[in-house]
């Protein structure tokens, strides 16, 4: 009877045992609806058989009540998930922060206290957006850059590579949101007459505004290290400065914007210069054709036979009359 007893007791308090040793498991569809309804969710991409991977479970473990008292947010794991490639290029472990459906990839040491910091101090998004109407005024790019220094990602929605770069730039920004301004434009959109203004026609592009001077990253790393390193000290020796240009007018930019359209579609500039060529070759046509109908009419005229005078002139009468 004490025995039956026991194993009942043991048998309630397992669930609750194998919870808090493990964090809950969520497939790719309700990690979706999760982010997709809850304001918070912190999740760990994981794998079967991998030390690190368990090393992370259990610091995050640690701090799992804190984050749920102080954020209310959802902590999960996903094993061999197709979606951690959106996330983070080395794939499993990957350690994610969503903030309104927003993610922040962690990148710092594997501590339960630097976690529990990381997430508390970046509760809402630090990239800011920019477009054509703010980006001089909140910037201030050519004018001395009062506002601090401006590291800023030029991206597009149609490209795969940007879209995968969300987490790692809110990373990079979490980072450095102490000592400059992480930002963000639509190249193709929202700031495409800014694109044009700093010659970026590609995505993604980086660009370090600091002081009057922009600096182009163009290493083939995105990593948030690599970045981060960038911007606060490697933009001395690896990138050229350049000055900054003033915003265009609106007639130079659309003039900028005609130039760049044909250097970018080559067959517009065959297609025009194959109009040319036709039209010229009409033009001759016509006037070589207007020029022998007019030869031909002066022709017909020489040709043309005099008329002989059929009725003789009365002669003058020389008799007088008589009286």
């Amino acid at each position: 009877m004490y025995l039956s007893i026991n194993l009942i007791i043991l048998l309630c308090f397992l669930p609750f045992s194998y919870s808090n040793n493990s964090l809950e498991e969520v497939d790719d569809n309700e990690f979706i609806n999760l982010c997709a309804t809850e304001k918070y969710v912190v999740v760990l991409f994981t794998k079967r058989q991998c030390p690190e991977c368990e090393n992370i479970e259990n610091e995050l473990l640690s701090v799992r009540e804190d984050l749920v008292d102080s954020l209310n947010a959802w902590v999960v794991k996903i094993y061999n998930s197709n979606l951690v490639q959106i996330y983070s290029p080395a794939k499993e472990p990957a350690l994610v922060f969503m903030r309104h459906g927003v993610p922040l990839l962690y990148s710092g040491d594997i501590n339960d206290e630097l976690i529990l910091h990381t997430f508390r101090e970046n509760k809402e998004p630090n990239v800011r957006e920019l477009d054509d109407s703010n980006f001089e005024h909140l910037t201030q790019a050519a004018s001395g850059a009062t506002t601090g220094d401006w590291f800023v990602l030029f991206y597009s929605k149609t490209c795969v590579t940007s879209h995968r770069l969300t987490a790692r730039w809110e990373a990079v920004a979490a980072a450095l949101k102490t000592r400059m301004n992480i930002a963000r434009v639509n190249r193709l959109d929202t700031g495409a007459a800014t694109a044009r203004r700093f010659g970026v026609y590609t995505t993604p592009t980086f660009i370090f505004f600091r002081q009057g001077k922009m600096y182009r990253y163009q290493l083939q790393s995105h990593d948030v290290k690599a970045l981060i390193h960038f911007a606060t000290d490697g933009y001395k020796r690896i990138a050229k400065s350049e000055n900054v240009p003033v915003p265009k007018s609106p007639f130079d930019d659309l003039t900028q914007l005609i130039a760049d359209y044909i250097a970018e579609n080559n067959w517009v500039v065959a297609l025009g210069g194959f109009c040319v060529m036709i039209g010229f070759a009409l033009a001759m046509r016509t006037r070589k054709s207007n020029s022998n109908k007019s030869q031909l009419k002066k022709s017909k005229k020489k040709d043309k036979p005099k008329t002989e005078e059929n009725i003789d002139k009365p002669e003058k009468s020389n008799t007088k009359k008589s009286k």
